[in-house]
């Protein structure tokens, strides 16, 4: 059931990417800048933290079955993708993105809150292995992207949606509710408050926030990044942007396998430990950016495995370290509050890495990351050492 679950996550959330994948032919056709084209995946965050703060202040994802939010979710999400296809202007193709990600607010934590259903003594692997499942369908955009010439952009787009269409299918029909599920509670007020209250799901927010600082500016421009090296060492542009999509590609796909990884070491070593261990790692391939900026294809290929690895492997244990330290009744509101806090924050780094990187180029500007894993890295230890307490 969990990896029944975890392909319909993977199938939904083709639907993320799948115009950044694409950005370079959108933006030529609708005359964008690079800063222009960023908007292509900020109005997905944007709808993401709009869609997220709404239902998780009205306590939808514990007032409505998880499955039937998950399905609603993605069909709307495959409708509002699909528009994109026939947008008339730039500010038109933004806001169906930005509907996107309204919609996938109904994807992501109630896939969450599914998996968390079904196991609760391994509930870091069960979270892990969906993490990782929409860490793969993140990254399946950038697959399409390497393979279709750009002119056929709208076609990455439709799969797109099919895809997501499946996987409202598979929840819907195939999937059912496991043993730990929380019937439907009434509508609290409180709940918000009653979880922010809570030292360890603070700390865990907290560390979710330094992992985010980081995960979605690198997934959205570490292709750019790559094509720009490439370029430097006297690659011709269609080359250097076709191995820069191999290499966004990579970043992202290869953070699925580390979250199944992560996910089994955490229950077995703690949820905290090794999510610090993880932001420890992505911070140092950070700061590595310079020195391998323009390096050979074959160095920038394992950048991007290593770094893919460990800057997503920490994400489900951050969910499953929020998800044990909230009340079973408003487990899905405090997973949804999390992810909100978290993709507001995605906007910030997305929008400041083009920024930086027109005058200074992309060399240094992933240096601007490092904090956040390393912020991150200190809450968990603090979140190691209250626990110790207890």
């Amino acid at each position: 059931m969990l990896a029944l679950v975890a392909l319909a996550e993977l199938l939904g959330m083709t639907l993320w990417f799948s115009a950044t994948a694409v950005a370079v032919p959108i933006a030529a056709e609708f005359d964008l800048s690079s800063s222009g084209a960023a908007w292509l995946t900020m109005a997905v965050q944007a709808g993401f933290v709009c869609g997220t703060l709404a239902s998780g202040l009205l306590n939808l994802p514990d007032r409505i079955n998880a499955r039937v939010l998950f399905a609603l979710g993605a069909l709307t999400g495959a409708g509002a993708n699909l528009a994109v296809t026939g947008a008339v202007s730039a500010l038109s193709a933004v806001l169906w993105r930005f509907v996107t990600g309204m919609a996938l607010a109904g994807v992501y934590p109630p896939g969450m809150k599914i998996a968390a259903g079904w196991t609760i003594s391994r509930r870091g692997t069960a979270l892990g292995l969906v993490v990782g499942a929409l860490t793969l369908g993140s990254a399946a955009p950038h697959l399409l992207a390497a393979v279709v010439p750009p002119s056929a952009w709208r076609s990455v787009l439709t799969m797109a949606s099919g895809l997501a269409v499946a996987g409202a299918a598979i929840i819907l029909l195939i999937v059912r509710d496991g043993p730990y599920m929380t019937v439907s509670a009434p509508f609290d007020p409180r709940a918000a408050r009653t979880i922010i209250r809570l030292p360890a799901a603070r700390l865990a927010t907290l560390g979710y926030l330094g992992h985010m600082w980081e995960l979605y500016a690198m997934w959205a421009w570490v292709g750019a990044f790559a094509a720009a090296g490439l370029a430097a060492r006297g690659a011709e542009a269609p080359d250097a942007a076709r191995w820069g999509s191999m290499v966004a590609f990579l970043a992202v796909a290869s953070g699925a396998p580390a979250c199944v990884a992560a996910g089994v070491w955490g229950d077995r070593l703690g949820k905290a430990r090794v999510a610090r261990g993880a932001m420890i790692g992505s911070a140092a391939c950070a700061m590595a950016t310079p020195v391998l900026y323009a390096a050979p294809v074959g160095l920038m290929l394992l950048l991007a495995v290593v770094w893919g690895a460990t800057v997503v492997a920490d994400s489900a244990q951050f969910s499953a370290l929020v998800a044990d330290a909230s009340p079973p009744e408003h487990v899905g509101t405090a997973l949804t509050l999390q992810t909100c806090a978290g993709f507001l924050l995605t906007m910030v780094t997305i929008r400041l890495m083009p920024l930086i990187a027109e005058p200074i180029g992309w060399r240094w500007t992933f240096v601007l990351l490092v904090p956040g894993p390393i912020l991150g890295a200190v809450a968990m230890t603090r979140l190691e050492r209250l626990r110790d307490r207890d």
